[in-house]
């Protein structure tokens, strides 16, 4: 299973499924990432913690926690 936190800096995925429960899974789907969503990398902080992409126009910021939680393709 490839996650969010897997894609390198540049690399282009697609959401295939947010794992999780509740609030959390909530929050996510919250800020746009919702199955089939394209999304790009464009950072990832020196520590690796946030990594910063671009989700249908727009520049989003998630934790590694909450990227692991993305499965992506």
């Amino acid at each position: 299973m490839k996650t969010l936190r897997d894609v390198k800096i540049g690399e282009k995925a697609t959401v295939k499924k947010i794992h999780g429960e509740g609030a959390i899974k909530r929050r996510i789907m919250d800020m746009g990432l919702t199955k089939g969503t394209e999304i790009t990398v464009r950072k990832v902080a020196p520590l690796g913690d946030p990594i910063e992409m671009t989700v249908r126009n727009y520049e989003l910021s998630l934790r590694k926690a909450d990227a692991e939680m993305v499965e992506v393709e």
